[in-house]
């Protein structure tokens, strides 16, 4: 999660801290969005999978030290997490089933939906064979059953996020601030194993 500017200036005057939550801004997700503020009171049953192949630096680096990254849930679901509250509200209930350097599995009940998230950073986790010389990455949410289709269009985000800050459209720290209390939360909570809704790809451990 990428923060640029500072609380004060060199003159000592207040400044804007600019967040980057770079998927606000792909345009599957702001079309997602538009239809939940549509339908206002509905829950929505969802499956978050996001599998990105890691190899052996990761856990000798910076990232696979949970003191100093946060861990897999910072790493590489706080984005998602913020996208998913952005659009369905505020978190009444947060479960981790399960916690792993590499690979970890929760559900969180939010306003609007009740989602079961696995994220993983494991080759053998991925539900299909990656092609030659495509990334090892693997993203679906899936709505009610119906999967909503995000996996291009992320080339540019970050460029977008810089021309809305340059606007005066940056996201201050305020709104990032419920994903932040989510995996700091799941970094915290006992994994409870595979009881109640959990991510069917759990099964798979």
């Amino acid at each position: 999660m990428e923060c640029y500017g500072t609380a004060r200036n060199r003159k000592g005057t207040r400044a804007q801290i600019n967040t980057i939550l770079q998927l606000r801004l792909h345009p599957s997700i702001k079309t997602l969005k538009e239809k939940v503020d549509s339908e206002s009171g509905k829950i929505y049953d969802i499956d978050l999978t996001y599998i990105t192949m890691r190899g052996r630096w990761y856990m000798v680096s910076w990232k696979g030290d949970q003191e100093k990254s946060g861990g897999i849930a910072t790493n590489i679901g706080v984005h998602f997490f913020d996208l998913l509250t952005w659009i369905f509200g505020p978190v009444k209930q947060n479960l981790v089933h399960i916690y792993e350097p590499r690979k970890a599995a929760g559900f969180l009940e939010l306003r609007q939906a009740r989602v079961r998230w696995f994220l993983s950073l494991e080759d053998i986790d991925l539900p299909v064979k990656p092609e030659p010389g495509k990334p090892m990455t693997y993203r679906s949410i899936t709505i009610d059953g119906e999967e909503i289709e995000f996996s291009s269009g992320f080339t540019d985000l970050h460029t977008e996020s810089y021309k809305e800050i340059m606007a005066g459209r940056g996201f201050g720290t305020e709104d990032v601030r419920s994903s932040i209390e989510i995996v700091s939360t799941i970094r915290n909570l006992q994994p409870i194993g595979l009881k109640g809704d959990y991510h069917p790809m759990v099964k798979r451990k």
